[in-house]
Protein backbone atom coordinates (compact mmCIF):
# COMPACT_ATOMS: atom_id res chain seq x y z
CA UNK A 1 0.00 0.00 0.00
CA UNK A 2 1.12 3.56 -0.84
CA UNK A 3 2.00 5.91 1.60
CA UNK A 4 2.01 9.32 -0.55
CA UNK A 5 -1.36 10.24 -1.75
CA UNK A 6 -2.37 10.32 -5.65
CA UNK A 7 -1.72 14.36 -5.34
CA UNK A 8 1.65 13.73 -5.18
CA UNK A 9 2.50 11.42 -7.33
CA UNK A 10 4.87 11.40 -10.43
CA UNK A 11 3.28 9.63 -13.28
CA UNK A 12 7.15 8.67 -14.93
CA UNK A 13 6.91 8.91 -19.12
CA UNK A 14 8.11 6.36 -21.20
CA UNK A 15 10.66 7.44 -23.64
CA UNK A 16 8.40 8.39 -26.42
CA UNK A 17 6.20 10.81 -24.23
CA UNK A 18 6.25 13.99 -23.39
CA UNK A 19 5.19 16.11 -21.04
CA UNK A 20 3.04 18.20 -23.74
CA UNK A 21 1.99 14.51 -25.04
CA UNK A 22 0.29 14.29 -21.47
CA UNK A 23 -1.05 17.45 -21.74
CA UNK A 24 -3.10 17.09 -25.07
CA UNK A 25 -4.34 13.72 -24.14
CA UNK A 26 -5.82 15.18 -21.08
CA UNK A 27 -7.38 18.39 -22.53
CA UNK A 28 -8.60 16.00 -25.63
CA UNK A 29 -9.93 12.93 -24.14
CA UNK A 30 -13.32 14.88 -24.58
CA UNK A 31 -14.47 14.39 -20.99
CA UNK A 32 -12.05 17.05 -19.33
CA UNK A 33 -14.06 20.35 -18.12
CA UNK A 34 -11.77 21.60 -15.36
CA UNK A 35 -8.22 23.94 -15.78
CA UNK A 36 -5.54 21.47 -14.78
CA UNK A 37 -1.66 21.62 -14.64
CA UNK A 38 1.01 19.52 -15.88
CA UNK A 39 5.05 19.48 -14.02
CA UNK A 40 7.60 18.72 -15.71
CA UNK A 41 9.91 17.22 -12.54
CA UNK A 42 12.51 17.72 -15.15
CA UNK A 43 12.70 20.89 -15.39
CA UNK A 44 12.96 21.62 -11.80
CA UNK A 45 15.97 19.25 -11.99
CA UNK A 46 17.13 21.03 -14.66
CA UNK A 47 16.93 24.07 -12.96
CA UNK A 48 18.74 23.13 -9.65
CA UNK A 49 21.48 21.99 -11.95
CA UNK A 50 22.41 25.48 -13.99
CA UNK A 51 22.24 27.21 -10.46
CA UNK A 52 25.35 24.70 -8.98
CA UNK A 53 27.19 25.47 -12.41
CA UNK A 54 26.17 28.86 -12.72
CA UNK A 55 26.58 30.23 -9.15
CA UNK A 56 29.00 27.44 -7.23
CA UNK A 57 29.46 29.28 -4.12
CA UNK A 58 26.25 30.17 -3.58
CA UNK A 59 23.89 27.44 -1.86
CA UNK A 60 20.07 27.68 -2.83
CA UNK A 61 17.39 28.18 0.05
CA UNK A 62 14.20 27.67 -1.88
CA UNK A 63 11.22 30.33 -1.14
CA UNK A 64 8.29 28.13 -0.36
CA UNK A 65 6.45 31.01 -0.57
CA UNK A 66 6.79 30.71 -4.46
CA UNK A 67 5.03 27.50 -4.59
CA UNK A 68 4.10 25.56 -1.15
CA UNK A 69 3.83 21.98 -2.85
CA UNK A 70 4.29 19.14 -1.01
CA UNK A 71 5.55 17.12 -4.62
CA UNK A 72 7.80 20.43 -5.26
CA UNK A 73 9.29 20.42 -1.97
CA UNK A 74 10.42 17.01 -1.39
CA UNK A 75 12.07 17.30 -4.74
CA UNK A 76 13.97 19.81 -3.80
CA UNK A 77 14.74 18.59 -0.63
CA UNK A 78 16.16 15.43 -2.77
CA UNK A 79 18.02 17.66 -4.69
CA UNK A 80 19.90 19.05 -1.43
CA UNK A 81 18.26 22.59 -1.64
CA UNK A 82 18.10 25.10 1.98
CA UNK A 83 14.56 26.27 2.08
CA UNK A 84 13.57 30.38 2.77
CA UNK A 85 10.31 29.91 5.30
CA UNK A 86 8.42 32.64 6.26
CA UNK A 87 5.94 31.24 8.69
CA UNK A 88 5.43 28.93 11.40
CA UNK A 89 3.11 26.33 8.90
CA UNK A 90 6.10 26.54 5.90
CA UNK A 91 8.61 25.69 8.42
CA UNK A 92 6.24 22.92 9.46
CA UNK A 93 5.94 21.94 6.02
CA UNK A 94 9.34 21.45 5.19
CA UNK A 95 10.57 19.25 8.88
CA UNK A 96 7.94 17.44 7.96
CA UNK A 97 9.83 16.28 4.94
CA UNK A 98 12.54 15.48 6.81
CA UNK A 99 14.74 18.33 6.45
CA UNK A 100 17.13 19.15 9.08
CA UNK A 101 16.64 22.69 10.55
CA UNK A 102 20.12 23.74 9.60
CA UNK A 103 18.91 24.31 5.77
CA UNK A 104 16.43 26.64 7.18
CA UNK A 105 16.11 30.10 7.41
CA UNK A 106 13.12 31.75 9.44
CA UNK A 107 13.51 35.36 6.03
CA UNK A 108 10.55 36.94 7.57
CA UNK A 109 12.25 40.11 9.44
CA UNK A 110 8.68 41.16 10.95
CA UNK A 111 8.01 37.73 13.00
CA UNK A 112 4.87 36.72 15.17
CA UNK A 113 5.52 36.11 18.68
CA UNK A 114 4.07 32.37 18.34
CA UNK A 115 6.07 32.13 15.47
CA UNK A 116 9.06 32.88 16.78
CA UNK A 117 8.34 30.79 19.44
CA UNK A 118 7.87 27.49 17.48
CA UNK A 119 10.93 28.48 15.50
CA UNK A 120 12.77 28.06 18.61
CA UNK A 121 10.58 24.92 19.92
CA UNK A 122 11.45 23.01 16.68
CA UNK A 123 15.79 23.78 16.42
CA UNK A 124 15.14 26.53 13.54
CA UNK A 125 17.65 29.38 14.76
CA UNK A 126 18.71 31.19 11.66
CA UNK A 127 16.34 34.19 11.37
CA UNK A 128 16.18 37.81 9.96
CA UNK A 129 15.17 41.02 10.87
CA UNK A 130 15.69 44.77 10.12
CA UNK A 131 14.13 46.67 13.34
CA UNK A 132 14.33 47.08 16.82
CA UNK A 133 10.79 46.00 17.80
CA UNK A 134 11.97 42.24 16.20
CA UNK A 135 15.61 42.23 18.18
CA UNK A 136 13.71 42.78 21.61
CA UNK A 137 11.51 40.02 20.70
CA UNK A 138 14.18 37.72 19.82
CA UNK A 139 16.02 38.74 22.87
CA UNK A 140 12.77 37.01 24.78
CA UNK A 141 11.52 34.75 22.92
CA UNK A 142 14.59 32.96 21.23
CA UNK A 143 17.89 33.80 22.80
CA UNK A 144 19.78 31.33 21.09
CA UNK A 145 18.82 32.50 17.37
CA UNK A 146 21.22 33.51 15.02
CA UNK A 147 19.86 36.73 13.37
CA UNK A 148 21.18 38.25 10.00
CA UNK A 149 20.43 42.08 9.30
CA UNK A 150 18.07 42.02 6.21
CA UNK A 151 19.07 45.51 4.47
CA UNK A 152 17.54 47.69 1.42
CA UNK A 153 19.44 47.65 -1.94
CA UNK A 154 16.56 47.90 -4.52
CA UNK A 155 16.82 46.99 -8.33
CA UNK A 156 15.99 49.88 -10.63
CA UNK A 157 13.68 47.02 -12.55
CA UNK A 158 11.92 44.50 -10.76
CA UNK A 159 8.60 42.63 -11.37
CA UNK A 160 7.81 42.76 -7.41
CA UNK A 161 9.36 45.50 -5.60
CA UNK A 162 9.75 44.36 -1.56
CA UNK A 163 12.60 47.71 -0.39
CA UNK A 164 9.60 49.77 0.87
CA UNK A 165 7.75 46.35 3.23
CA UNK A 166 11.56 45.30 4.07
CA UNK A 167 15.09 46.21 5.04
CA UNK A 168 16.58 48.92 6.83
CA UNK A 169 18.98 51.18 5.31
CA UNK A 170 22.83 49.77 5.14
CA UNK A 171 23.88 53.45 6.48
CA UNK A 172 22.19 55.28 8.53
CA UNK A 173 20.07 52.38 10.52
CA UNK A 174 21.98 48.88 10.11
CA UNK A 175 24.77 50.09 12.06
CA UNK A 176 22.72 51.40 15.03
CA UNK A 177 20.66 47.63 14.58
CA UNK A 178 24.48 45.92 14.81
CA UNK A 179 24.99 48.00 17.88
CA UNK A 180 21.58 47.71 19.84
CA UNK A 181 22.00 43.86 19.20
CA UNK A 182 25.61 43.89 20.36
CA UNK A 183 24.39 45.80 24.14
CA UNK A 184 21.69 43.06 24.34
CA UNK A 185 23.42 40.09 23.99
CA UNK A 186 21.60 39.23 20.58
CA UNK A 187 23.82 36.82 18.28
CA UNK A 188 23.83 38.42 14.88
CA UNK A 189 25.91 36.39 11.76
CA UNK A 190 25.60 37.89 8.99
CA UNK A 191 23.89 39.99 6.54
CA UNK A 192 20.90 39.79 3.74
CA UNK A 193 18.79 41.53 0.99
CA UNK A 194 16.78 41.08 -1.40
CA UNK A 195 16.51 43.51 -4.39
CA UNK A 196 13.10 42.66 -5.75
CA UNK A 197 11.73 39.69 -6.81
CA UNK A 198 12.04 38.87 -10.77
CA UNK A 199 15.28 41.67 -11.24
CA UNK A 200 15.99 42.63 -14.29
CA UNK A 201 18.92 44.83 -12.74
CA UNK A 202 21.83 42.67 -12.29
CA UNK A 203 24.20 44.80 -11.23
CA UNK A 204 22.22 45.98 -8.22
CA UNK A 205 23.88 42.97 -6.75
CA UNK A 206 27.51 44.15 -6.98
CA UNK A 207 25.76 47.36 -4.90
CA UNK A 208 24.28 45.06 -2.19
CA UNK A 209 27.30 42.90 -1.86
CA UNK A 210 29.29 45.88 -1.48
CA UNK A 211 27.16 46.97 1.40
CA UNK A 212 27.06 43.89 2.65
CA UNK A 213 31.02 44.15 3.19
CA UNK A 214 30.84 47.20 5.29
CA UNK A 215 28.72 45.83 7.52
CA UNK A 216 30.79 42.69 7.84
CA UNK A 217 33.31 45.05 8.71
CA UNK A 218 31.75 46.26 11.46
CA UNK A 219 29.95 43.62 13.20
CA UNK A 220 33.36 42.00 13.27
CA UNK A 221 34.64 45.11 15.12
CA UNK A 222 31.64 45.00 17.79
CA UNK A 223 32.30 40.76 17.93
CA UNK A 224 29.96 38.89 16.06
CA UNK A 225 31.28 36.02 14.22
CA UNK A 226 29.90 37.35 10.79
CA UNK A 227 29.80 34.14 8.79
CA UNK A 228 26.39 33.85 6.27
CA UNK A 229 25.53 36.09 3.68
CA UNK A 230 22.17 36.06 2.17
CA UNK A 231 21.96 37.29 -1.03
CA UNK A 232 18.41 36.96 -1.26
CA UNK A 233 16.23 36.14 -4.76
CA UNK A 234 15.11 37.77 -7.90
CA UNK A 235 16.00 35.32 -10.10
CA UNK A 236 13.82 35.14 -13.39
CA UNK A 237 12.27 31.51 -14.32
CA UNK A 238 10.25 31.72 -17.50
CA UNK A 239 11.06 30.00 -20.39
CA UNK A 240 13.84 32.23 -22.54
CA UNK A 241 14.70 33.82 -19.08
CA UNK A 242 18.28 33.71 -18.01
CA UNK A 243 20.27 34.71 -14.66
CA UNK A 244 23.70 34.67 -16.55
CA UNK A 245 23.95 38.02 -15.91
CA UNK A 246 22.98 38.03 -12.39
CA UNK A 247 25.57 34.54 -12.17
CA UNK A 248 28.59 37.32 -13.79
CA UNK A 249 27.82 39.79 -11.37
CA UNK A 250 27.12 37.69 -8.21
CA UNK A 251 30.26 35.61 -8.85
CA UNK A 252 32.83 39.00 -9.79
CA UNK A 253 30.73 40.91 -6.74
CA UNK A 254 31.98 37.62 -4.22
CA UNK A 255 35.17 37.54 -5.48
CA UNK A 256 35.64 41.29 -4.68
CA UNK A 257 33.97 41.65 -1.74
CA UNK A 258 33.99 38.23 -0.04
CA UNK A 259 36.88 36.22 -0.97
CA UNK A 260 36.49 32.39 -0.35
CA UNK A 261 39.97 33.02 2.80
CA UNK A 262 37.45 35.20 4.22
CA UNK A 263 35.33 31.89 4.47
CA UNK A 264 31.72 33.04 4.77
CA UNK A 265 28.80 31.05 3.73
CA UNK A 266 27.03 32.52 0.86
CA UNK A 267 23.40 31.55 0.40
CA UNK A 268 20.15 33.26 -1.68
CA UNK A 269 16.31 33.01 -1.44
CA UNK A 270 15.71 31.74 -5.22
CA UNK A 271 11.81 30.56 -5.93
CA UNK A 272 10.07 31.47 -9.39
CA UNK A 273 13.58 30.20 -10.96
CA UNK A 274 12.80 26.97 -9.86
CA UNK A 275 9.36 26.26 -10.52
CA UNK A 276 8.07 29.11 -12.73
CA UNK A 277 8.63 27.13 -16.26
CA UNK A 278 7.89 23.74 -14.82
CA UNK A 279 4.06 24.38 -14.95
CA UNK A 280 2.09 24.63 -17.85
CA UNK A 281 -1.86 25.73 -17.50
CA UNK A 282 -4.40 24.20 -19.50
CA UNK A 283 -7.93 26.20 -19.99
CA UNK A 284 -11.05 25.42 -21.24
CA UNK A 285 -13.05 27.97 -23.17
CA UNK A 286 -16.64 27.16 -21.96
CA UNK A 287 -18.34 30.18 -23.49
CA UNK A 288 -17.70 32.84 -26.13
CA UNK A 289 -19.63 36.13 -27.04
CA UNK A 290 -17.90 37.45 -30.07
CA UNK A 291 -13.93 37.33 -29.69
CA UNK A 292 -14.78 37.76 -25.75
CA UNK A 293 -13.26 34.31 -24.53
CA UNK A 294 -14.34 32.99 -20.94
CA UNK A 295 -12.36 30.04 -19.72
CA UNK A 296 -12.34 27.92 -16.78
CA UNK A 297 -9.74 29.76 -14.41
CA UNK A 298 -9.13 33.19 -14.18
CA UNK A 299 -7.75 35.90 -10.75
CA UNK A 300 -9.54 34.08 -8.29
CA UNK A 301 -7.28 31.33 -9.22
CA UNK A 302 -4.44 30.18 -10.94
CA UNK A 303 -4.32 34.22 -12.65
CA UNK A 304 -4.36 35.60 -9.15
CA UNK A 305 -0.52 35.96 -10.12
CA UNK A 306 -1.94 39.14 -12.68
CA UNK A 307 -3.27 40.87 -9.75
CA UNK A 308 -0.84 40.08 -6.75
CA UNK A 309 2.78 39.47 -8.88
CA UNK A 310 2.10 41.77 -12.45
CA UNK A 311 2.45 38.56 -14.33
CA UNK A 312 1.95 39.14 -18.34
CA UNK A 313 0.12 35.88 -19.36
CA UNK A 314 -0.16 34.44 -22.84
CA UNK A 315 -3.13 32.30 -24.41
CA UNK A 316 -1.57 29.95 -26.57
CA UNK A 317 -4.29 28.03 -28.50
CA UNK A 318 -3.78 24.22 -27.86
CA UNK A 319 -4.88 22.89 -31.43
CA UNK A 320 -3.92 25.13 -34.65
CA UNK A 321 -6.58 26.98 -35.54
CA UNK A 322 -6.90 28.35 -39.03
CA UNK A 323 -8.32 31.87 -40.45
CA UNK A 324 -7.17 35.44 -39.65
CA UNK A 325 -6.20 36.57 -36.35
CA UNK A 326 -8.37 39.17 -34.02
CA UNK A 327 -8.02 41.38 -31.38
CA UNK A 328 -9.36 39.27 -28.54
CA UNK A 329 -9.99 39.46 -25.00
CA UNK A 330 -10.09 36.60 -22.37
CA UNK A 331 -11.98 35.92 -19.12
CA UNK A 332 -12.18 34.28 -15.70
CA UNK A 333 -15.70 32.09 -15.29
CA UNK A 334 -16.51 33.59 -11.87
CA UNK A 335 -19.02 36.77 -11.94
CA UNK A 336 -17.25 39.44 -10.80
CA UNK A 337 -15.98 41.88 -13.67
CA UNK A 338 -12.44 41.80 -12.44
CA UNK A 339 -11.87 38.59 -13.72
CA UNK A 340 -10.40 39.80 -17.06
CA UNK A 341 -7.23 37.12 -17.64
CA UNK A 342 -6.28 39.28 -21.13
CA UNK A 343 -7.11 42.41 -22.16
CA UNK A 344 -5.67 42.72 -25.51
CA UNK A 345 -4.81 39.57 -27.62
CA UNK A 346 -4.56 38.25 -31.09
CA UNK A 347 -6.56 35.10 -31.44
CA UNK A 348 -7.69 33.02 -33.69
CA UNK A 349 -11.55 32.44 -34.21
CA UNK A 350 -12.35 30.14 -30.86
CA UNK A 351 -15.25 27.72 -30.58
CA UNK A 352 -15.96 26.24 -26.91
CA UNK A 353 -14.92 23.35 -26.46
CA UNK A 354 -11.00 24.51 -27.76
CA UNK A 355 -8.06 24.94 -25.20
CA UNK A 356 -5.99 27.66 -24.64
CA UNK A 357 -2.51 26.64 -22.72
CA UNK A 358 -0.47 29.13 -20.55
CA UNK A 359 3.16 28.71 -20.05
CA UNK A 360 5.30 29.66 -17.07
CA UNK A 361 2.57 28.98 -14.30
CA UNK A 362 4.55 27.91 -11.35
CA UNK A 363 5.30 31.02 -9.20
CA UNK A 364 3.04 32.71 -7.60
CA UNK A 365 -0.05 30.93 -8.48
CA UNK A 366 -1.72 27.94 -6.77
CA UNK A 367 -0.65 29.04 -3.32
CA UNK A 368 -2.81 31.93 -3.64
CA UNK A 369 -5.44 30.58 -5.46
CA UNK A 370 -8.94 30.46 -4.22
CA UNK A 371 -12.16 28.90 -5.04
CA UNK A 372 -14.63 31.68 -5.09
CA UNK A 373 -17.71 31.10 -6.73
CA UNK A 374 -17.21 27.21 -6.29
CA UNK A 375 -14.77 27.06 -9.22
CA UNK A 376 -12.23 24.87 -8.02
CA UNK A 377 -8.57 25.12 -7.74
CA UNK A 378 -6.56 23.33 -10.98
CA UNK A 379 -5.05 19.87 -10.28
CA UNK A 380 -1.17 19.07 -10.86
CA UNK A 381 -0.57 15.85 -12.58
CA UNK A 382 3.42 15.88 -12.45
CA UNK A 383 5.64 13.90 -14.85
CA UNK A 384 8.98 12.98 -15.38
CA UNK A 385 11.31 11.00 -17.58
CA UNK A 386 12.15 7.67 -16.75
CA UNK A 387 16.06 8.84 -16.79
CA UNK A 388 15.31 11.07 -14.50
CA UNK A 389 13.70 8.75 -12.54
CA UNK A 390 16.03 6.48 -12.13
CA UNK A 391 18.14 9.11 -10.21
CA UNK A 392 15.70 10.66 -7.71
CA UNK A 393 13.71 7.54 -6.63
CA UNK A 394 16.11 6.71 -3.59
CA UNK A 395 16.90 10.07 -2.94
CA UNK A 396 14.91 10.76 0.23
CA UNK A 397 12.29 12.00 0.94
CA UNK A 398 11.48 10.38 -2.22
CA UNK A 399 10.76 7.19 -2.29
CA UNK A 400 9.38 4.46 -4.97
CA UNK A 401 6.07 5.22 -3.82
CA UNK A 402 6.05 8.38 -5.14
CA UNK A 403 6.22 7.18 -8.51
CA UNK A 404 3.76 4.98 -11.02
CA UNK A 405 4.43 3.50 -13.84
CA UNK A 406 1.11 3.67 -15.91
CA UNK A 407 2.04 2.63 -19.36
CA UNK A 408 0.58 6.19 -20.30
CA UNK A 409 -3.07 4.55 -18.38
CA UNK A 410 -4.37 8.05 -17.37
CA UNK A 411 -7.35 6.14 -16.07
CA UNK A 412 -5.74 4.84 -13.00
CA UNK A 413 -3.92 7.88 -11.76
CA UNK A 414 -6.32 10.85 -12.85
CA UNK A 415 -9.59 9.09 -12.76
CA UNK A 416 -10.33 9.36 -16.46
CA UNK A 417 -10.82 7.36 -19.35
CA UNK A 418 -7.84 6.55 -21.10
CA UNK A 419 -7.21 8.60 -24.38
CA UNK A 420 -5.51 7.71 -27.55
CA UNK A 421 -2.27 10.44 -27.87
CA UNK A 422 -4.28 12.33 -31.11
CA UNK A 423 -4.42 15.41 -32.36
CA UNK A 424 -7.66 15.49 -33.07
CA UNK A 425 -9.59 17.60 -30.57
CA UNK A 426 -13.32 16.84 -30.04
CA UNK A 427 -15.64 18.17 -32.19
CA UNK A 428 -17.37 21.57 -30.50
CA UNK A 429 -21.24 20.04 -31.07
CA UNK A 430 -19.60 16.78 -29.36
CA UNK A 431 -18.88 18.70 -26.42
CA UNK A 432 -21.94 20.73 -26.33
CA UNK A 433 -23.98 17.26 -26.83
CA UNK A 434 -22.04 16.12 -23.80
CA UNK A 435 -22.93 19.26 -21.70
CA UNK A 436 -26.26 19.18 -22.72
CA UNK A 437 -26.35 15.31 -21.74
Amino acid sequence: MRNVSVTDMIHVLDSKTTPQDVLRAIALSGVQENAFYVLDVGDIVQKHQEWKIKMPRVEPFYAVKCNDSKLVLAVLAALGTGFDCASKAEISKVTELGVDTSRIIFANPAKMASHIRYAAANGVTTMTFDNECEIYKVKTLHPNARMVLRIRCDAAVAQCQLGMKFGCDAVTEAPRLLKLAAKLGVNVIGISFHVGSGCQDPPVFRRAISAARNLFDLGSQLGFNMHLLDIGGGYPGNRGSSIDKIADVVNAALDEFFPLTMGVSVIAEPGRFYVASAYTLATLVHSKRDTMYYINDGVYGSFNCILYDHAVVNPIPLVNKPGKLQESSVWGPTCDGLDQVVTSVMLPSLDVGDWLVFEDMGAYTLPVASTFNGFPVPKVHAVISEDLWNSLKNLLPLTEDHFTLQNNNWESIWDMPSPPLSSSPPSPSSYMYELIA
